[in-house]
C-alpha cells in the first residue's frame, strides 16, 4: 500500500502534563483506523497536530506529497453571515479553490486561461460541487440551504461540517467524533458512505458498532505510550486484554525480584562493593517496573440508588404541540419499578421535549403526569451543565457533598468518589478550564450520580465520553437499583441497558417495542422486506392492464409535456425537503411567535402543492412515452 502520511518520535505536552512522547506510526493507503484513549489523554490534540492547527515539542510529520486532507474537527466554527451552502464553501479545498479561481477568471475580461481551467474543472468534477453538497447535507438533515450560520444548532453546525469533509473526497480523511449529534438513520447512512469510499481515514469515536463496521485497525494512546491492533473493535478488546494480562504478569514478576534487589542495594555498601555496576543499574530498571499501576484496573462504580416505591409515574392523556407540529398526541403510560427505557427516533421528534416534559421544564397542552412520592430524580441534560471555570475539580464536587453514601453503611470522600469516574489525584486538584470536553460531561456525569438518586433521566449521555467511562456507567446502569429512561443514538450503549423502546416517529405517533435496539432494527429491516415483497407480487396486475389501456389508444407524451414530467420530479422532492424541514423547525422550540405563525401557514400550503402535483405527474405517468 502507498504511504500517505509518516510520524516519527511525536511528543506534545502542556506544562507538566504529558499527553504522549515518541510515538510513531504510519497511514497507508486505503487504511481505516480508529483512534482510542481516554478523555484527556490526547486524541483531539492529535488531530489537530495532524491538521496543521497546534504545534508540537518534537517530531516529524511527513504527508505524500499532493496528497488532500479532510478534518472534521469536535467543535466546528463558521464566520456569522454565511449561508449554510457557503459555509460548505468556506474552509479551503482545492476543488473550491478551483471554482473561485473560475469564478474570477469569468469576471476579468477576455477570460484569460478559461480554457485551461476548463480542462481542470472537467478532471476535478468541479461542475457537481454544489450538486453533491445539497445531496450531503440533505442525507444529514440540512435541507435549507440558505440558512445563516448562526441560526443552526450546535448539533446542526457539526453536520454542516461533516458534509464540509465528505464533499471533496480527500485522500485522508480526519473525523472527530463524527457521529454526534446524528440521529441513527445517519449513523448508519455514514457507515454505509464510509465503506463504499476507498479513502484514507483516522477516526476519533465512541460508537463502538461504528468502529467495528468501519475501522479495520485500531490505535490507542494509553500513558503516553501509542498501541497499534490490526483489526476491528471485537479484536481489539481482545487483544488489549492480553497485552494488560501479559503486563500485570510482567510487574508481578518484576515485584518479586525488587524485593530481593532491595535487600541487597540495603546491605552495607562494603557488603556490595565488589559487585559489578551493572547490577545497580538494573535495579533501577527493575523498580520503575515493579511500581507501575493501572489506573483502570478494578475500576467499578457502585453507587446505590435510593430506595423507590411501588408508584412511579403515570402519563394521563398527554398532549403537547408546537404549532401544527404534534409531540404528544393523547399519550398515556405507567411506568414499572426497576424499568428501563430507551427512547429512540429522529432529531426533532420530540424525545427531548418528553424528558423536560417527565422533569417539569416543560408544560404539556393537556393531559396530566403523576409522579410518586419516593422518586428521586437525576436529571443528565444534553446541553450540559455550565462550571465555574476558575474551580478545582474536587471543590465541584464538594460544592454538592463531602461524603457520598453507597448505602449497606458505606461511604466515599469526594476525592475517593472522583476516583471511580478515573480522575487521578493530579486531576482532581487542577482547574475546570483545563479539562476536556469529554472530562467535562463526564464531572457532569459525576455531580448527577453522587446525590443518589432512585430515577436517572439521562439525555444524551454518551457524547464525549470515552469508551473505558461508556463501559463502567454501562456496567452501573445495568446493575442500577433503579428506574432508567435514557435518549442515545449510541446503539451498543442501548444494547446493554434498555429493556425495551419508546420510538417516536414524529406526529406524535410513540409505539412501544419489547427490545434493545439491535432487536427493534432487525424487526424494522424484516418489515420493510416484507412490504417490498407485497409491492412487488401486486406488480404483475398493474402490468396486466397497462396493455389494455395502451390499446384503448392512449397516447405518448409529447416533447412539452416530458419536460414538464421531469420537472415536475425535482419540484416534488424539493417540496417534500420543505416540508420537512418546516415539521423539523416547528418541532424545535426555539422559534419566535413570527416565525411560528409563517411556518404554520406555509405548512398546509406545502401539502397542498405536493398534492396538485403529485396528480399532475400521475396523469402524466399515464401516457406512453
Amino acid at each position: 500500500m502507498t504511504p500517505i502520511l509518516q510520524v516519527e518520535n511525536l511528543t506534545k505536552s502542556f506544562g507538566d502534563l504529558v499527553l504522549f512522547e515518541h510515538i510513531s506510526f504510519g497511514l497507508a493507503e486505503g487504511q481505516r483506523v480508529g483512534l482510542i484513549a481516554r478523555n484527556g489523554s490526547g486524541k483531539s490534540t492529535l488531530l489537530n497536530i495532524l491538521a496543521g492547527r497546534e504545534g508540537y515539542e518534537a517530531g516529524t510529520l511527513s504527508f505524500r506529497r499532493d496528497v488532500r486532507v479532510g478534518y472534521l474537527e469536535q467543535s466546528p466554527s463558521y464566520p456569522a453571515g454565511l449561508t449554510v451552502l457557503e459555509a460548505c464553501f468556506h474552509h479551503g479545498n482545492p476543488t473550491v479553490e478551483l471554482i473561485k479561481e473560475y469564478e474570477r477568471c469569468m469576471s476579468t475580461e477576455g477570460n484569460p486561461g478559461l480554457e485551461q481551467l476548463l480542462e481542470r474543472m472537467d478532471h476535478e468534477k468541479a461542475w457537481d460541487y454544489e450538486q453533491k453538497a445539497k445531496q450531503i447535507l440533505s442525507q444529514l438533515k440540512i435541507r435549507d440551504f440558505n440558512q445563516r450560520v448562526e441560526q443552526l444548532s450546535g448539533g446542526q453546525l457539526k453536520r454542516v461540517a461533516l458534509a464540509n469533509a465528505l464533499i471533496t473526497e480527500p485522500d485522508l480523511l480526519m473525523l472527530d467524533e463524527p457521529t454526534n449529534h446524528l440521529d441513527l438513520d445517519m449513523t448508519e447512512w455514514l457507515e454505509e458512505y464510509l465503506r463504499r469510499t476507498n479513502l484514507t481515514l483516522l477516526m476519533v469515536t465512541h460508537d463502538r458498532y461504528f468502529l467495528d463496521r468501519v475501522c479495520s485497525e485500531i490505535m490507542e494512546i494509553d500513558d503516553r505510550t501509542l498501541y497499534r491492533y490490526k483489526g476491528n473493535y471485537s479484536y481489539y478488546l481482545e487483544k488489549r486484554q492480553e497485552r494488560i494480562d501479559a503486563r500485570t504478569v510482567e510487574v508481578e514478576r518484576a515485584n518479586n525480584l525488587y524485593r530481593t534487589e532491595l535487600e541487597w542495594m540495603r546491605r552495607m555498601p562494603q557488603a556490595r562493593g565488589h559487585k559489578a555496576r551493572y547490577r545497580e543499574e538494573a535495579f533501577y530498571e527493575l523498580e520503575k517496573v515493579a511500581k507501575q499501576r493501572f489506573r483502570e484496573s478494578g475500576v467499578k462504580l457502585d453507587v446505590k440508588a435510593s430506595y423507590i416505591g411501588n408508584k412511579i409515574f403515570e402519563a394521563d392523556h398527554l398532549c403537547k404541540s408546537f404549532g401544527s407540529m404534534k409531540i404528544l398526541d393523547d399519550f398515556s403510560y405507567i411506568f414499572a419499578r426497576y424499568e428501563k427505557m430507551g427512547i429512540v427516533g429522529d432529531n426533532g421528534t420530540g424525545k427531548s421535549t418528553f424528558l423536560k416534559l417527565l422533569m417539569g421544564i416543560e408544560k404539556p397542552d393537556s393531559g396530566s403526569l403523576d409522579i410518586g412520592e419516593t422518586v428521586r430524580f437525576g436529571y443528565y441534560a444534553q446541553e450540559g451543565l455550565q462550571f465555574d471555570e476558575q474551580m478545582k475539580v474536587i471543590d465541584v464536587v464538594r460544592n454538592v457533598a463531602e461524603v457520598i453514601e453507597l448505602g449497606d453503611g458505606r461511604k466515599l470522600t469526594a476525592s475517593q468518589f472522583l476516583q471511580h469516574f478515573l480522575f487521578t489525584p493530579e486531576t482532581q486538584y487542577s482547574y475546570v478550564y483545563k479539562l476536556s470536553g469529554g472530562e467535562r460531561r463526564r464531572l457532569y456525569l459525576c455531580t448527577v450520580l453522587m446525590r443518589n438518586p432512585n430515577f436517572l433521566v439521562l439525555d444524551e449521555p454518551t457524547n464525549d465520553l470515552d469508551i473505558v467511562t461508556l463501559q463502567v456507567l454501562e456496567e452501573y446502569l445495568q446493575h442500577f437499583g433503579g428506574c432508567v429512561i435514557v435518549v442515545s443514538h449510541d446503539r451498543y450503549f442501548m444494547d446493554k441497558v434498555v429493556d425495551h423502546l419508546l420510538v417516536f416517529n414524529g406526529g406524535g405517533d410513540i409505539r412501544d417495542f419489547p427490545g434493545n435496539y439491535t432487536q427493534y432494527r432487525e424487526w424494522k429491516e424484516a418489515k420493510e422486506r416484507h412490504d417490498r415483497e407485497q409491492q412487488a407480487a401486486s406488480k404483475p396486475m398493474s402490468e396486466e392492464r397497462t396493455p389494455k389501456r395502451r390499446a384503448e389508444g392512449k397516447r405518448r407524451m409529447t416533447f412539452k409535456e416530458r419536460k414538464e414530467y421531469e420537472s415536475l420530479e425535482l419540484e416534488i422532492a424539493a417540496l417534500e425537503d420543505e416540508k420537512k424541514e418546516l415539521e423539523q423547525a416547528l418541532c424545535s422550540g426555539s422559534l419566535t411567535v413570527d416565525e411560528l405563525t409563517e411556518k404554520s401557514k406555509r405548512l398546509p400550503v406545502v401539502d397542498t402543492l405536493i398534492d396538485e402535483k403529485t396528480m399532475r405527474w400521475l396523469e402524466l405517468s399515464e401516457l406512453e412515452s
